[in-house]
């Protein structure tokens, strides 16, 4: 029996990337002919699609889309959520783990979106500062909390790979509305995070 995956890509958006990216494997001296490289230019036009896909996703539909009334008013806090992005820079991938905190202010949202809004922004064409902001800032628009937090931890492959080539570096980025102003708010959400090196 047959293994199929089912994806579905533009088909003339496929063709155009995949056209370029046979150029590039002429422009570094390869050889697109041969087996290895055959079905490469198809499925990096596939995994560029995927990579950048958060810019057709619409990060206020998706947490309206799971809205509830209920009170309460403590801080609800989804930490360690992966991501994997790619820096606009060099487009090579930046990776780490989001920790997102909230206080609702009469309406909660469902916990898997949280991740899902990370997603939307990181599928494209970043800087971990903006991210960082583009998430929050989704939070406090659509759900109008008391506070939002977020705190973004990543390695970025443009260090570790070219550049300074420094292997064990880690970007740490964070913002904070409302009552993650305050202080002690804040000290709580980040005691409730696991950071490297603490």
């Amino acid at each position: 029996m047959g293994y199929k995956k089912i994806e579905e890509y533009d088909e003339q958006t496929t063709k155009d990337i995949h056209d370029r990216y046979a150029d590039i494997l002429d422009f570094v001296g390869e050889d697109k002919g041969r087996e290895g490289l055959v079905k490469t230019p198809e499925r990096a036009s596939k995994a560029m699609q995927f990579l950048t896909s958060g810019y057709d996703m619409d990060a206020e539909a998706i947490l309206k889309g799971a809205m509830f009334a209920e009170d309460y008013s403590e801080m609800v806090l989804v930490k360690d959520i992966e991501l994997y992005s790619l820096c606009e820079h060099h487009m090579l991938p930046f990776f780490g783990k989001a920790h997102i905190a909230y206080i609702p202010n009469g309406h909660i949202v469902g916990l898997s979106k949280l991740p899902r809004i990370v997603d939307v922004f990181a599928r494209r064409l970043q800087v971990q500062e903006r991210l960082t902001h583009q998430i929050l800032d989704a939070i406090q628009t659509t759900l109008n909390p008391l506070g939002a937090a977020i705190v973004i931890e990543a390695s970025h492959m443009c260090m570790m790979m070219r550049g300074v080539q420094k292997q064990n570096s880690m970007t740490t980025t964070s913002a904070f509305t409302g009552q993650f102003l305050n202080a002690e708010t804040r000290a709580e959400f980040l005691s409730l995070i696991p950071t490297r090196g603490r």
